[in-house]
């Protein structure tokens, strides 16, 4: 049972994950300090949200870099909305909501073009980024809403906290945000695992023809998996505007590298056909300790791009690594076992 722990690639990234954070509280004690935790837990918190769309969507064999866009646009929106109806409710609820169903709409044209016409999710995904952002400032406008112009709700939600603690002079609060990455993560989870839907985007990615002929309808299933990455997408985009307290509409403009990176780094293959929820945020995990470590190390916020380009990298190459090393395994049992065979004729 140990050998088959060893053999996953996510002890490996577990492994890695706590060999890095020995060598960073080592360096600086502040790394296990309190108020650096729960800030790695709410940086952690929004690309999380994020990275279970990325997962499914590379788990279906495609690559969907619109989600920020999707997010910003859908979050932005919604404040817009809020804001002029003047807004008053205290409850989350109905941001929530809107933004997802702004996040359902956008997340249907990237569908639309993928099952319809069959176009590469990635040229797709690539046009919609811009076409989402385009349309967002030509028609809502570029007008940044500080903390003091959000709605209440916003507002009052942006300071709840689920355990406040004492750190230094001052305190430290995790953010209830936590939930809504454990739930989501949840009900991917279950999806991928015990459901047909789960079955048919893992076969997907796998191979699309033996897919069909097994009777999956693949249409279908993408435009299942575009509508739900949009959803996604639209809470984690008013994660984002709670996090800040602004809305602006060039937040997390260029977070789809780090998040598919994280993703890929927990083990999905850029070719589909395998990934799990708890890679994806043990990935997340490594490259928010990475990118949030980095200034605690003094080094400069500029070699982040390289670090996680790097990552990306040995995330992709040890997975390749792993399934050549395999298959010349196999390749010489075979042969061996051919070799046994005909000397057992003679």
């Amino acid at each position: 049972m140990f050998k088959k722990l060893l053999a996953r690639h996510e002890f490996l990234i577990a492994a890695i994950i706590v060999v890095l954070s020995l060598v960073i509280g080592a360096i600086n004690p502040r790394f296990f300090g309190v108020a650096n935790i729960f800030s790695l837990v709410r940086s952690a918190t929004i690309m999380g949200v994020f990275s279970m769309g990325v997962l499914i969507v590379l788990i279906s064999g495609g690559i969907d870099v619109s989600f920020p866009g999707i997010a910003v646009a859908a979050m932005y929106t919604t404040t817009e909305l809020l804001v002029n109806w003047n807004y008053q409710g205290d409850s989350m609820l109905v941001p929530f909501a809107m933004s997802a169903f702004l996040g359902l709409l956008m997340g249907l044209v990237n569908a639309f073009f993928i099952a319809r016409f069959k176009l590469p999710t990635f040229i797709v995904t690539l046009g919609t980024l811009s076409l989402f952002r385009g349309a967002m400032l030509f028609f809502v406008g570029s007008k940044y809403y500080n903390a003091a112009e959000l709605p209440p709700a916003m507002r009052d939600y942006s300071a709840a906290s689920v355990l406040t603690v004492q750190a230094g002079r001052g305190t430290t609060s995790l953010h209830p945000t936590i939930f809504i990455l454990i739930g989501i993560a949840l009900i991917v989870w279950l999806v991928l695992r015990y459901t047909m839907l789960g079955r048919g985007i893992y076969a997907m990615g796998g191979d699309r023809e033996a897919a069909e002929r097994a009777g999956f309808n693949i249409a279908r299933t993408q435009v299942i998996i575009y509508a739900v990455v949009g959803v996604i997408a639209g809470i984690g985009g008013m994660i984002v505007g709670a996090l800040f307290r602004q809305a602006n509409p060039f937040s997390i403009v260029g977070t789809e590298l780090d998040v598919i990176a994280a993703v890929v780094l927990g083990g999905a293959s850029i070719a589909g056909g395998r990934g799990t929820v708890v890679g994806a945020l043990l990935g997340v995990l490594l490259i928010t300790i990475v990118n949030n470590s980095l200034i605690l190390l003094g080094i400069p916020s500029d070699w982040q791009r390289l670090v996680v380009g790097f990552l990306i990298l040995i995330g992709a190459g040890i997975p390749l690594l792993r399934a050549r090393l395999t298959e010349r395994r196999i390749a010489e049992q075979r042969r061996l076992e051919a070799q046994a065979a005909r000397s057992g004729a003679l």
